[in-house]
């Protein structure tokens, strides 16, 4: 899944310009070298933070500790606290192997030949099969990939992530209220396998104060995130 991961992050820094300098490329892989520290055995030097200069509101993490941001995100995610809450649920993503529950046998016995066309830059149906797999799906115009269960998981791990760091919990709530105006209508719970904004806001409301004693137990430890924009 590792060598799957890299191949995509190659091949989306290959379609989309990178902004490897500036403000914005210091904010994120300041926000993100928090967050990783906060995880077991976590070390910011072992994963690889990109800034995708597109209006695209939209971020992921890969298989093999990669992390990528869109521009557009931080248009939403107006704070460092409210980064960490998008960092946290896609790096929840990774470690919660969510992409390879997705991952059925038929697709590992072909995905030597998948890596090969996402290296070189096919556009073809199996390329296209790999991103959905990996939770790229939004970026290349597929269904969103990953399951309401999954999304859930992936809310209340980063809300764990992110407090361990340090961050603001309370800013989880703000960014995905801030996303819910941004998106407009979103269809009916049944209608969908991701959870409505209604429905993960009280998720995380629920999870609140156990992330806000984390957070304090953190800020005391000498955990306090500085991350200017």
């Amino acid at each position: 899944m590792a060598r799957m991961g890299a191949a995509a992050f190659a091949e989306m820094q290959a379609q989309t310009p990178v902004l490897r300098q500036g403000a914005k490329s210091r904010h994120v892989e300041c926000v993100a070298a928090h967050v990783i520290r906060a995880l077991p055995g976590g070390d910011p030097a072992q994963w690889e933070v990109r800034v995708f200069d597109d209006p695209a509101v939209n971020a992921f993490a890969l298989p093999g500790r990669k992390i990528g941001v869109y521009r557009g995100l931080l248009g939403v995610a107006t704070d460092a606290d409210q980064l960490a809450a998008v960092i946290g649920h896609e790096i929840a993503h990774v470690t919660a192997r969510h992409a390879n529950e997705r991952v059925s046998t038929q697709s590992l016995a072909s995905s030597g030949l998948q890596v090969v066309q996402i290296a070189t830059g096919t556009g073809s149906p199996a390329q296209q099969e790999l991103f959905g797999l990996l939770g790229l799906g939004a970026q290349v115009g597929l269904i969103l990939p990953f399951g309401r269960a999954q999304e859930t998981e992936a809310d209340l791990l980063g809300l764990d992530y992110m407090a361990n760091a340090g961050f603001d919990p309370r800013a989880s709530v703000t960014l995905w209220r801030s996303m819910s105006r941004v998106g407009g209508e979103r269809p009916p719970d049944f209608l969908s396998t991701h959870p409505s904004s209604s429905a993960r806001i009280a998720e995380l409301e629920a999870r609140m104060p156990a992330a806000l004693r984390r957070a304090e137990s953190a800020r005391s430890a000498g955990r306090r995130p500085d991350c200017p924009r």
